[in-house]
């Protein structure tokens, strides 16, 4: 299992097929209205994958147990050294305990978000070696098994 594979593993698969249905209808929908790809994949620029996500969850909660414990009393101290027990397991597994939670808002990988991305670039026409464009069906369903293929190598 390689490093972009983990979170996916360590998901439930409700929860991979609601993101990848969810992606899917984004796709359709952009490929119907093809004038709006550009904004699109500018907020596709800003959105925040599952690991840094994860990263902000840390180390605010790290910060919070530390200011806890220095103000309020040691036991405090317990609450950072959870939470960067978790972090080291997610690092090591792919896994920790708010994963599945984030998973089922539809938090994505960066490989989910990715694959949204070069969808939407395809469609628009800007790889000239996929035979895709807007007036095409099947473009969606196409555009987003190349770029699945494209990531499976």
């Amino acid at each position: 299992m390689t490093d972009r594979d983990r979170v996916q593993a360590h998901t439930s698969p409700a929860a991979t097929e609601a993101i990848r249905r969810r992606t899917e209808e984004r796709v359709a929908y952009y490929a119907a209205h093809p004038e709006l790809i550009p904004e699109r994949l500018r907020a596709l620029d800003r959105e925040w994958d599952v690991e840094r996500r994860l990263e902000l969850m840390s180390s605010s909660m790290t910060i919070f147990g530390l200011v806890l414990g220095i103000t309020r009393g040691w036991r405090w101290f317990l609450l950072p050294l959870a939470v960067q027990a978790f972090f080291l397991q997610h690092a090591v597994q792919g896994w920790c305990p708010p994963l599945p939670t984030l998973r089922r808002l539809g938090v994505r990988t960066q490989a989910e978000i990715d694959e949204e991305r070069y969808a939407l670039k395809a469609l628009r026409g800007d790889f000239a070696n996929l035979p895709l464009g807007a007036e095409s069906p099947l473009n969606v369903v196409a555009a987003l098994h190349a770029v699945r293929q494209v990531r499976s190598r």
